[in-house]
């Protein structure tokens, strides 16, 4: 009898591990925006309008004086709210306030001190927030990309020299994890009226999921 010579193999599983990659690089801001409001109350409504009117015109004025384009300053919100309060268990009416907000965009973050300094002089009575803001965040979001896959490659190669595995270097998968890029703040300015602005850094942040093979 003939019988054929069968070659067996054994069969190689190939096993993975997973590992998160993190990179962060930082940047310095180069522009700003800050909402400036005026907020005033009265007993009818066309009172505080008028006057709120008055005064944002003359807010507006004087940012345009500073050589603060007019474009670069939008109106963000315009409310008016109807104030009550409570006397006895019963609600009072107490007038209405009416609230005007604009949105000013700075590109010489320098002049920050001065704009709000200057707003507040012509009638502004609330400064809501400072917004650090970056050009061609997308280059600084390759390198922290890049930062990102070289941190995962270093967790997987301890990962492997630690328990002996055989790991393959080229990974089978990389899965670029979603990550919004922080905004810078700053709070309202302190009732001293000084204003002294430091912006700081935006860190810029990249997340990878990486599978390799051992």
């Amino acid at each position: 009898m003939y019988y054929a010579q069968v070659n067996q193999q054994a069969t190689h599983t190939s096993r993975v591990m997973t590992v998160t990659g993190n990179g962060q690089v930082k940047a310095t801001p180069t522009s700003a925006q800050l909402q400036i409001e005026v907020q005033t109350q009265g007993d009818n409504v066309q009172v505080p309008q008028q006057e709120n009117a008055i005064i944002m015109n003359q807010v507006i004025q004087s940012l345009v004086a500073l050589g603060i384009p007019r474009e670069q300053i939008q109106t963000t919100s315009y409310t008016i709210t109807p104030l009550y309060q409570f006397e006895d268990g019963k609600q009072i009416f107490n007038g209405y306030e009416v609230i005007n907000a604009v949105t000013v965009n700075v590109t010489n973050i320098d002049d920050l001190g001065l704009i709000i300094d200057t707003a507040i002089e012509h009638g502004a009575n609330r400064i809501a927030n400072i917004q650090f803001n970056i050009d061609h965040t997308d280059a600084y979001y390759q390198q922290a990309l890049r930062v990102a896959l070289q941190n995962a490659l270093l967790k997987a190669k301890t990962i492997a020299e630690t328990m002996h595995l055989p790991l393959q270097p080229l990974p089978i998968e990389i899965v670029e994890e979603q990550v919004n890029t922080p905004i810078l703040y700053r709070s309202m300015v302190d009732a001293s009226g000084n204003t002294p602005i430091t912006q700081g850094q935006v860190a810029i942040q990249a997340t990878v999921r990486v599978t390799y093979q051992y």
